[in-house]
């Protein structure tokens, strides 16, 4: 088990490195020349966000079908690393924008769907934060979980629904991939490489979160004196 743990570490960190190499390879865009590049952290930290919350509505779903923790542990596992790669998109985006439109950020329909996602699974991990009893914090973030998984074929498709500055998908879209050859190699092994470092993480989440639950039932199955063996109650009516 171990060394399983080990080799998938090892797996994503060398497709990382590879997925680096291809970036750098590739010749600059026609149009934005090397600020092109940042497609390839861009993009597969977009995607990594929907696969995390994916991930979380069907942890939700598993939850509120069987009321089995293990469900809730991968639904929040994964919310938290969505949160990280949705708020690293929403970056980066911002960094792309201002080279390409001048401004940090605009009210265009992708960024602020983009965002209010970013915020509604912060929402997530705060209610989660906020309730101690573990049925009641599964139950609640199940319900969340699922109403929040709405928001990913929205955000995604909103660049087709809602003409804006944003540019429409390049790969998944009507009439498919619209993409020079190397760029779209370099693409696919980033994705792959982000998609094992996702694998990756959650394994760790999720060896932590049945440590901490681990701790939580042990702690809560111990008697603790807490004025100390030391002082007894006072006997009312006995003179020394």
């Amino acid at each position: 088990m171990i060394r399983r743990k080990i080799w998938l570490d090892l797996a994503a960190g060398g497709l990382l490195a590879a997925a680096l190499v291809a970036a750098v390879l590739v010749p600059p865009e026609r149009n934005m020349g090397d600020l092109a590049r940042i497609m390839f952290v861009h993009v597969p930290a977009a995607w990594l966000a929907y696969l995390a919350f994916g991930v979380t509505l069907v942890g939700s779903l598993g939850y509120l079908t069987t009321r089995r923790m293990k469900w809730d542990r991968l639904a929040a596992a994964s919310a938290e690393i969505g949160v990280y790669f949705n708020g690293l998109t929403i970056a980066l985006g911002m960094i792309w924008g201002k080279s390409t439109w001048g401004v940090w950020w605009t009210w265009d329909a992708r960024l602020v769907l983009t965002a209010i996602m970013f915020f509604v699974y912060l929402g997530y991990l705060g209610l989660r934060r906020g309730i101690t009893d573990p049925a009641a914090r599964a139950r609640r973030s199940a319900w969340l979980g699922m109403l929040g998984a709405v928001q990913i074929p929205l955000v995604h498709f909103s660049v087709i629904w809602w003409r804006g500055l944003h540019q429409p998908p390049s790969i998944i879209r009507p009439g498919g991939i619209q993409m020079d050859p190397p760029f779209r190699v370099a693409l696919v092994i980033a994705l792959v490489a982000y998609t094992l470092v996702y694998a990756a993480l959650m394994r760790r989440h999720m060896a932590n979160a049945l440590a901490e639950e681990a701790l939580a039932a042990r702690l809560a199955s111990e008697e603790v004196e807490v004025a100390g063996a030391a002082i007894t109650a006072p006997r009312y009516g006995e003179v020394d």
